[in-house]
């Protein structure tokens, strides 16, 4: 089975509900592709967006680690996994996507606007970014990107929403792998 079959299966076979929320994970992460798609981002953000938890696809029990107060440090996980198939413009806001979500988080607008969960993991994956930090993350070559992610991924938690199939990406995964 090649890596992009390998991936559809993923999708298609993982009912999990998305940590904390009331989406599956694979919901979540085809909602959050749409609304790259909507705001008419690059074709790479937007893979990057339908890949960007695939971290949790790979550890064993997300939730138990959330539980236990762990981070799974999925965004590793899954650009490290990924790296082998995909090329650098969809795996670096996939790597820095949680980096983006604690420099986002220092605007309290934006940390009354995260979930429960969101906040939860926030707590878990380093707190809100310092000072020296952020400026530090500014200079990221995929800080724009990581951000606009991070920012899809927080409304990307709709239950119920009418999402596309994951096979409708098929083209998109083929035409960003190395």
């Amino acid at each position: 089975m090649n890596i992009v079959d390998k991936i559809i299966s993923f999708y298609l076979n993982n009912k999990s509900l998305y940590i904390g929320e009331k989406v599956t994970m694979s919901e979540h992460m085809i909602q959050t592709a749409m609304l790259a798609e909507k705001a008419k981002c690059s074709t790479s953000l937007v893979c990057s967006c339908l890949l960007h938890d695939y971290g949790h696809f790979i550890l064993e029990n997300p939730n138990l680690l959330v539980k236990k107060m762990k981070d799974g440090k999925h965004e590793e996980v899954g650009s490290e996994f990924l790296k082998k198939y995909f090329i650098k413009d969809v795996l670096g806001p996939i790597k820095y996507h949680v980096e983006a979500k604690r420099y986002l988080a220092r605007s309290e607008k934006y940390y009354h606007l995260l979930s429960a969960a969101s906040k939860l993991s926030l707590k878990i994956q380093g707190g809100i970014m310092d000072k020296k930090e952020a400026e530090e993350f500014e200079n990221n070559e995929f800080f724009l990107d990581s951000v606009k992610l991070r920012k899809f991924d927080e409304n990307a938690k709709k239950p119920g929403l009418k999402i596309k199939g994951i096979n409708e990406y098929k083209n998109l995964l083929i035409s960003k792998l190395i």
